[in-house]
């Protein structure tokens, strides 16, 4: 589940930004969700802006925050609040910047770069290998059967940090749990009370390091709805997925009973 990148926390840049700004959709006969709460859509709208400032320091290097700021109709004092939680995420770094010529008086003005984390953030040619690597398996080794495979054992290999945290919290904040370990790895993971009437929670990720891939793949999204549903010890549904163009991926896990069995996990929309 992990990507080439691990951009934590509150803005994660990407080449078509992270499409997070849609209303979660529901299958199958869990009722309709309603939009995300205030806090969510303010959240939704300060990754677009930090995006955003990404992008314009990508396509026109190095700048000031005075540049950013005409750049982007943004007051400095707001680039400077999203630049700040750039830099606190590894995207981008502060420089000196460089005079040719003359120098003026006073001190030279800082400037903002993408680093080599906020530069791999963009680049699409991880992807493309990825899903060139998996056609190549799909074509040589057994169709579907072997991609599906395949996500599983990755799931597999991946799952000690997230099992450990479910197995090491209560039973009614497992959720919880796996939310924040998802974070950890650049999910942007949340868990929430179900709407009234389902019983039980939603688990949002807000982003997916392998959304581009898994667009041409879904068995990389099936086998981690298969994953929650072992590790949280019941059926899942996922409601909706990045890859499949929504904009958050949201699975429903009910309310734990203890005769719940994972070997009924919901079907992905991807």
């Amino acid at each position: 589940m992990q990507g080439t990148t691990r951009l934590r926390g509150r803005g994660l840049p990407g080449p078509d930004e992270l499409r997070n700004n849609g209303v979660v959709k529901n299958v199958g006969e869990v009722p309709e969700t309603p939009t995300g709460s205030p806090q969510e859509e303010l959240a939704t709208g300060e990754r677009s802006t930090r995006n955003r400032v990404a992008r314009s320091i990508l396509d026109h290097g190095p700048s000031t925050v005075a540049e950013l700021a005409e750049r982007l109709g943004l007051t400095q004092a707001a680039v400077r609040r999203h630049l700040d939680a750039l830099a606190g995420d590894g995207v981008v770094e502060a420089r000196k910047q460089r005079v040719y010529g003359t120098r003026t008086r006073g001190r030279p003005a800082k400037v903002f770069a993408l680093t080599d984390c906020g530069r791999d953030a963009f680049d699409q040619s991880y992807d493309k290998l990825a899903a060139d690597a998996l056609r190549w398996i799909a074509d040589r080794e057994g169709g579907n059967e072997a991609i599906a495979a395949f996500a599983r054992a990755r799931i597999a290999a991946q799952a000690g940090a997230y099992r450990a945290a479910v197995e090491a919290a209560a039973p009614d904040q497992r959720t919880e749990a796996l939310a924040k370990a998802l974070s950890a790895d650049g999910y942007a993971a949340t868990a929430r009370s179900a709407p009234h009437p389902q019983k039980g929670e939603q688990l949002c990720q807000h982003h997916c390091p392998v959304a581009h891939v898994a667009e041409q793949f879904p068995q990389l999204c099936e086998a981690e709805t298969e994953f929650f549903a072992e590790l949280l010890g019941t059926h899942v549904q996922r409601l909706a997925t990045i890859a499949h163009g929504d904009g958050v991926c949201t699975t429903f896990i009910p309310k734990i009973s203890h005769n719940a069995s994972a070997s009924t996990a919901g079907r992905n929309p991807a």
